[in-house]
């Protein structure tokens, strides 16, 4: 049974340090040790609540995020995952690496207990801002497997979104992140990233900015942005209790 999230943000090794110092301001965050042969895995401990963001760096490519899915028995769930088209890259005892049938990679690895959702952050103005949503940058071509994929591994219904490009899986209560499908427009290989929900949009993004982010972008809903090491990510309009968008 899938019982937790967690998102990573996979960060290049010469943006390593100072990219994590960013995600942990963003989040309100304490480190924890860092661990692995090369140090290279470090969880974002949340004020409240239970761990559901980490970090890696990562030695070669460019990046991104991915997604664990903490399971009871995680090599049922990957089994059930392979059932439904996932390929599996590495396993070793409560920890299997797969690829979705769009070439996405994800893990899933042994719950340990966690169960309760952390409260968004309160920044000093008394806005507040939650990471709360991983969105999986779908190319056309796949995109409709894709959806039925992740519906299914999860058990979560699919829903469709505020644009015709987007579907989203309707999470439990008390789980950490929504899972939001986006349809890309191009041929770009299938890939993840963060986004926060908050009370003030430009007042978040502004915020973000001096702490080393870039703007890209702005939609009515959303403006997305990059961190230090280049990564793309969001900051919406959505609510940072509910996750839905206002009006």
């Amino acid at each position: 049974m899938l019982r937790w999230l967690t998102a990573f943000v996979d960060v290049p090794a010469p943006f390593a340090d100072r990219d994590v110092a960013f995600w942990q301001a963003v989040t309100g965050s304490t480190l924890s040790a860092r661990r692995g042969d090369r140090a290279q895995f470090v969880t974002l401990l949340p004020p409240t609540g239970d761990a559901y963001l980490r970090a890696q760096t990562v030695f070669a490519g460019d990046g991104g995020s991915h997604l664990d899915l903490h399971a009871d028995e995680p090599e049922a769930l990957a089994a059930h995952a392979r059932s439904l088209g996932a390929t599996v890259r590495y396993q070793e005892p409560g920890l299997v690496v797969l690829e979705s049938p769009a070439g996405l990679a994800f893990c899933v690895v042994a719950a340990r207990g966690e169960a309760v959702r952390p409260a968004p952050v309160t920044r000093d103005d008394g806005s507040r801002s939650v990471v709360d949503q991983l969105c999986l940058d779908l190319p056309a071509g796949g995109y409709e497997r894709e959806c039925d994929f992740w519906s299914a591994l999860t058990g979560w219904q699919l829903r469709p979104g505020s644009r015709p490009e987007f579907h989203y899986l309707v999470r439990p209560a008390g789980m950490p992140l929504r899972l939001l499908l986006q349809r890309l427009g191009d041929a770009r290989p299938a890939a993840a990233h963060l986004d926060l929900a908050c009370d003030d949009l430009e007042a978040e993004a502004a915020w973000h900015a001096a702490r080393g982010a870039r703007r890209s972008h702005r939609t009515a809903d959303w403006i997305t942005l990059r961190d230090p090491a280049g990564l793309p990510y969001c900051v919406t309009r959505r609510n940072p209790d509910t996750g839905t968008t206002p009006g």
